[in-house]
């Protein structure tokens, strides 16, 4: 029970920023970027499974990804497993209402002196460019949707059972041994359901499974860089708190787990 003053302040603020940065992942997640080329460095060329010429090109909702992670732990922490998995699934039918709204603006017929702009001395064609950016096709929008429920309470479960084991200590191990297990969930659903089981793609296994082990390596590695940032953010909200509240609710959000 999420009782008022900064217990309810804190809720607030953890659950508007697992919104926002879920759905900024999935709006952003459309442009394909190469991490290599990003940090200055060569492309890898890995072969796996059968899959010749592979390097880290990734969603640019990987962004965020490791936001939403994040802020699922602490919600975790302080406020147990029913309101993770309510903000998971309200964030859920958020995701599929921020979709339906684009696919009608998609639709609406635009202003003629709107089409066609200048952008960096090249003309094109404004409508074309929206739906490019903004629309996604169907299965990739189930497929990111049901990775993302599955991966949270995945998550939810992971969490409490290591924390069940350890108690109070080891934050680290709770915190990303739960994210990089519901990571690597996340990193092969979304791809099996949008890729292997859409007849517009028709990807085989290999493929499935080269794919996802070289996405699934990113946000492993970037998972681990990110426990330090978790400590952070564990402190800044102890002390938000102060430390009797924060003890409290950890214990209560730990017996009803």
């Amino acid at each position: 029970m999420i009782k008022g003053g900064r217990q309810s302040k804190l809720f607030l603020m953890l659950g508007a920023f697992l919104v926002a940065n879920t759905i900024l992942a999935e709006l952003i997640g459309v442009k394909i970027f190469s991490v290599e080329e990003s940090l200055g460095m060569q492309k890898f060329d890995m072969d796996l499974f059968g899959v010749p010429g592979l390097s880290f090109n990734m969603s640019a909702g990987v962004l965020t990804w490791p936001l939403v992670f994040i802020t699922t732990d602490l919600i975790n922490e302080y406020y147990g497993p029913k309101q993770v998995r309510f903000l998971s699934v309200l964030t859920a039918f958020l995701i599929a209402y921020a979709f339906i709204v684009i696919f009608f603006a998609m639709d609406l017929v635009p202003a003629d002196f709107w089409v066609k702009q200048v952008v960096e001395g090249q003309e094109i064609d404004m409508n074309l460019a929206f739906s490019g950016v903004v629309g996604q096709g169907m299965w990739i929008i189930v497929g990111s949707i049901i990775a993302f429920l599955v991966g949270q309470f995945a998550d939810v479960a992971i969490f409490h059972r290591i924390k069940r084991a350890t108690g109070e200590k080891s934050l680290w191990l709770r915190a990303t041994g739960s994210t990089v297990v519901s990571q690597f969930i996340d990193s092969f659903v979304v791809i099996f359901i949008a890729f292997y089981l859409n007849p517009q793609y028709n990807w085989s296994w290999q493929m499935v499974a080269a794919i996802g082990f070289v996405n699934y390596s990113y946000k492993f590695i970037v998972a681990i860089a990110m426990t330090p940032i978790l400590y952070l953010l564990h402190a800044f909200i102890d002390r938000f708190l102060g430390n009797s509240l924060s003890m409290q609710m950890r214990k209560e959000a730990a017996r009803a787990a």
